[in-house]
């Protein structure tokens, strides 16, 4: 049996890794143009297949059945092929979205609710919302509800973002500003690459829940594989899926002090499980041909300190790496949400008196213990866990992975 997931542009696709979990059966992905879609559905060699944007809709009139719920949502991202060659359509977002409802907690019933975008992920998330007694709004761009009039929405108490606003690459957008909303209890965002977007980091410094775009695309996937398959697989699997793609597609972000071994032991991390090494100080000398000793010394740390953020904004929307920051990344809010997107961010103390001065400009020329005392709350502030690295650094190594439950 050939399963798989028809889209545009699928690269950055985590369906393979999920469906490898779900059963045991081939999946692949299948990128066509939409002039060559009718042409595939007809004569591909499938079983089954799932089906994204822009699509969804596409789908519906070479199906020969659509589903309930399909018919209902107007959008097909699930087609099983019968045994006598027809297509059978289904929609299994409005499960996923379901879930992922109940997995955040959030009660809706008698509350409003903002869903941003009207395209076709919006109707099923209307659909679930207002099946469960939610006072639902969609803000688009045009409209009478829309971005420039959220102030008649200070009331919301819910934000569905179904819009690529914040996606991967353009992952330094966020599609409003929560701000206008004190009433807030929590933000969705269907996105869920990167972890965590603008609008959830937003949602995350006020205290609210959060929920990003993965478990719903985990928990459709199983309603998926259970129409491909025929058998019913456990709802705990998309908890244990979770879990695991939460692990695999997170960065290891390593802070610290020059000299602290960040460099060496994220080496050491990236050879144990097999993930990209990227040091975000070679990154830079790399981009600009200049080693950062003369960059301090003929443009000055400002200079420098702008460099470190376009690294960090590029290197840190990655998935599944190790990365070794400069010691001095911290001194720039800015940079938080960058490193905070999509990793754990692991603070590396060592012995002022243990630190490596080599090749730092700012160790060399100042006090340690004075750069350490004046960094100290940030790295605090920016950290999700610290470890000591006063031994040898394939035990801190063993430690990080301990701590972040990671499978080698």
């Amino acid at each position: 049996m050939n399963f798989g997931l028809l889209g545009r542009k699928l690269g950055h696709s985590y369906s393979p890794q999920i469906h490898t979990q779900l059963g045991s059966y081939t999946y692949k992905l299948y990128e066509y143009e939409p002039e060559n879609i009718e042409t595939f559905l007809k004569n591909g060699q499938f079983t089954g297949l799932n089906v994204t944007t822009p699509y969804k809709k596409a789908v519906i009139r070479l199906c020969t059945e659509l589903s309930p719920t399909a018919k209902k949502l107007g959008a097909v991202n699930t087609i099983v092929r019968q045994s006598d060659g027809g297509l059978i359509g289904h929609n299994t977002d409005y499960y996923g979205f379901q879930s992922t409802l109940a997995e955040s907690g959030l009660s809706v019933s008698g509350k409003k609710a903002l869903i941003l975008g009207s395209g076709g992920a919006s109707a099923t998330v209307v659909a679930v919302l207002q099946e469960l007694g939610a006072d639902v709004t969609i803000i688009s761009r045009t409209g009478d509800n829309n971005y420039s009039n959220l102030e008649k929405h200070a009331d919301a108490v819910l934000i569905v973002n179904a819009t690529p606003v914040g996606m991967y690459p353009d992952t330094d957008v966020a599609p409003v500003s929560l701000d206008w909303f004190p009433k807030l209890e929590g933000v969705i965002d269907l996105i869920y690459n990167p972890a965590r977007t603008r609008l959830l980091q937003q949602a995350e410094e006020r205290g609210l829940i959060t929920q990003n775009g993965l478990w719903m695309l985990i928990a459709q996937a199983k309603e998926s594989a259970e129409w491909f398959t025929g058998t019913k697989i456990p709802n705990d699997r998309i908890r244990q899926i979770y879990k695991q793609l939460n692990v695999m597609t997170s960065n290891i972000i390593l802070i610290g002090m020059p000299g602290s071994g960040k460099t060496t032991i994220g080496k050491i991390l990236a050879k144990i499980t097999g993930r990209k090494f990227l040091d975000t100080d070679t990154y830079l000398e790399e981009t600009v041909n200049m080693k950062i000793p003369d960059i301090f010394a003929k443009y000055g740390e400002n200079y420098f300190r702008n460099l470190e953020t376009e690294a960090l904004a590029k290197l840190c929307k990655l998935s599944g790496s190790v990365i070794a920051t400069g010691g001095g990344c911290v001194t720039r809010t800015e940079n938080y949400p960058l490193l905070h997107q999509n990793g754990t961010i692991v603070w590396v103390q060592r012995d002022l008196t243990s630190l490596s001065t080599k090749g730092r400009p700012l160790s060399q020329s100042g006090n340690l213990s004075d750069m350490y005392l004046s960094r100290m709350p940030f790295y605090n502030e920016f950290s999700d866990m610290t470890v000591q690295n006063n031994s040898d650094p394939e035990t801190v190594a063993a430690e990080i992975l301990s701590r972040l439950q990671m499978e080698v």
